[in-house]
């Protein structure tokens, strides 16, 4: 095909071929085939639609004005060409087609596209978009071009990036083995006489490292902020870290360096197998022609809080596998029965086809971080499984960090999912559910993750003064509330004797001597009557106390001994007062009947002591 353009004021033009390829497609046989076989392949250039089968493209003239600008074609005049089809069409670029009049815009055009197509994983790399302005609508944040150094690389010998965090004009890196901060629209000159300034304007600027080989390992969950301190763990390196305005300091050393050494150790990246089983008596399919939902009866009140997005279903019938593959999208709790949605749809069939499902899921040990906002302490939860998997004590401990006294103050009894702070009120998450801890509700105080009855509260002490002496521990007092009692009082770890015959055969096990007391009852529960009747409920007779007594609004008691006797001791057991060592370990709880489910305080815990008399 062959074409004349005639233009005038040395207007441009596009000339744009609407059709690729063969335009037209015939029945084998057919010589002239009709209008309506004709098949154009589908252009690429949205200008002109596609009008079907039957009209095609829209028929233009042989020539077509186009304003100060006419194209001239040369038809086809075969057979396969209908009568007034063309093949190109034509556009101004300049507005009205004046001369030297504003040039239309050519639109938007795609980047130049890297011709390796091949993936890559730059765990150690940073890279940001074009600029948002809400303002004026302007937004490129879905424009990365390659044309613009947009890529800031960190060192990878660091590790992989785990979390950033904003701060002011800096963008704090956490990468597995080191913390940075990374310059905002700034780059740092150094100079020998001047120090340092700001120079180079860029987006992402200098990475400086902060002193300290610390980094968040592989557990950014851990990390946690509050005012200008940022909270994290270092598991490879067994710390806990907190980075503030002087620098990282590792907070796992103010007295719990053995404690957190020895737990995060066994904190593994392994991934452990969680399976969910179902043995179930009906099974309910959901409607015909929708086989991608079911509901399960009968189960108990945990089950569906248990299964988790994501988890593979597993289908047997008796022993059998009969189904696998399909992952669990949605669990919905209708009150007596689960309905679980799960993709690729699985054709159920009847019902009883299948007696059992099971649900599997991977997961790791997880080291969850929090800001406590009602205690302003850092909670951390250290768990070897993940609550999905189990809840028992020995996989996991919670506790938190005061800044006030730069310690390591409780343990907690809780094992949540997840935790945080707002408004001041400190929530933590299991499950499905989201609980606000410090309830100060009437009843509720001590009931955990709707338990019915408290969980148990104490608080352990460790009474070391002068720690080279030999002491005879004498009393015990406390400044607080009333209701707190003493359950154990225990002298230090003395070693193992062995009970031998006069040969020197071992003829016994082995024994561990250590001095303790007998408990000791709360103010309310250890008073008795002159009749020896134990917590009267009237108080006619005179009231004489076992445990606790005030006085001077200073609850004080006598330490009463209940060690066992030990080979060569003259005066052993009850007839002795006091516990001999050099430290005591001592417990102190709330008693059940003081006020029960009411706040119970404690301000500062001693005891009396004397040095021993040591014959040497």
């Amino acid at each position: 095909m062959s074409y004349t353009l005639e233009t005038k004021y040395f207007n441009s033009f596009w000339i744009k071929n609407i059709i690729t390829g063969n335009p037209f497609a015939y029945e084998q046989g057919s010589a002239t085939p009709p209008q309506q076989d004709f098949t154009p392949m589908l252009s690429f250039w949205p200008g002109i639609p596609w009008l079907g089968l039957t009209a095609g493209y829209p028929a233009f003239p042989t020539a077509i004005p186009t304003g100060r600008g006419n194209l001239q074609t040369q038809p086809n005049t075969g057979s396969n060409n209908p009568q007034g089809f063309q093949n190109f069409y034509l556009e101004e670029t300049r507005i009205k087609g004046g001369f030297n009049n504003p040039q239309l815009s050519l639109g938007v055009r795609a980047y130049i596209v890297n011709e390796n197509k091949s993936s890559t994983n730059r765990k150690h790399s940073l890279i940001y978009s074009g600029l948002l302005n809400t303002r004026t609508g302007f937004n490129q944040t879905n424009v990365f071009s390659i044309a613009d150094p947009i890529i800031k690389d960190l060192d990878p010998i660091n590790g992989s990036i785990q979390r950033l965090y904003t701060e002011d004009t800096n963008l704090n890196v956490f990468q597995e083995n080191k913390v940075s901060k990374v310059l905002i629209n700034k780059n740092a000159i150094y100079s020998g006489d001047q120090g340092s300034q700001d120079g180079n304007n860029n987006f992402l600027g200098q990475p400086v490292g902060y002193l300290g080989e610390y980094g968040i390992s592989r557990n950014p969950e851990s990390f946690a902020f509050y005012g200008y301190r940022k909270y994290f763990s270092d598991r490879d390196r067994a710390s806990i870290v907190r980075l503030s305005r002087d620098g990282i300091t590792e907070i796992s050393s103010y007295g719990m360096k053995d404690f957190f050494r020895d737990t995060l150790s066994t904190i593994s990246d392994d991934f452990t197998r969680q399976e969910i089983s179902k043995e179930f008596t009906a099974l309910i399919p959901s409607p015909i022609g929708v086989q991608s939902d079911f509901t399960l009866q009968d189960f108990n009140e945990n089950f569906g809080k248990q299964i988790e997005l994501g988890a593979s279903l597993e289908l047997f019938n008796g022993s059998s596998n009969i189904a696998t593959g399909s992952i669990v999208t949605k669990v919905e709790d209708l009150g007596t029965t689960i309905k679980i949605s799960i993709e690729p749809d699985y054709g159920f069939g009847p019902e009883g086809s299948f007696s059992k499902a099971l649900f599997v899921t991977y997961a790791r040990g997880k080291v969850y971080g929090a800001w406590d906002a009602h205690q302003s302490a850092y909670t951390l939860s250290l768990q070897t499984k993940p609550r999905t998997i189990s809840t028992e004590p020995s996989t996991f401990s919670t506790l938190g960090f005061d800044e006030s006294i730069l310690g390591w103050t409780s343990f907690y009894s809780y094992k949540p999912n997840t935790m945080g702070s707002l408004k001041n009120k400190f929530y933590s998450f299991i499950d499905s559910e989201i609980y606000q801890h410090y309830d100060e509700s009437p009843n509720t105080r001590g009931k955990f993750y709707g338990a019915e009855t408290p969980a148990e509260s104490f608080v352990d002490f460790i009474f070391n003064p002068n720690p080279s002496v030999v002491k005879n521990f004498q009393t015990i007092s406390y400044e607080g509330s009333n209701g707190w009692e003493v359950d154990s009082y225990t002298s230090d770890f003395q070693g193992f004797d062995r009970i031998r015959d006069n040969s020197g055969v071992v003829v016994g096990n082995e024994l561990q001597f250590r001095d303790s007391t007998k408990s000791i009852k709360s103010y309310v529960e250890g008073q008795y009557d002159s009749a020896g009747s134990m917590f009267p409920a009237t108080l006619t007779n005179p009231i004489f106390r076992i445990g606790f007594d005030r006085k001077e609004n200073y609850y004080v008691a006598n330490l009463v001994s209940d060690s066992e006797p030990r080979p060569g001791e003259v005066i052993y057991g009850n007839q002795v007062s006091g516990v001999k060592g050099y430290l005591v370990n001592v417990r102190m709880s709330i008693d059940s009947s003081t006020d029960a489910g009411g706040v119970k305080e404690l301000f500062s815990v001693s005891s009396k002591f004397v040095v021993s008399s040591m014959p040497w």
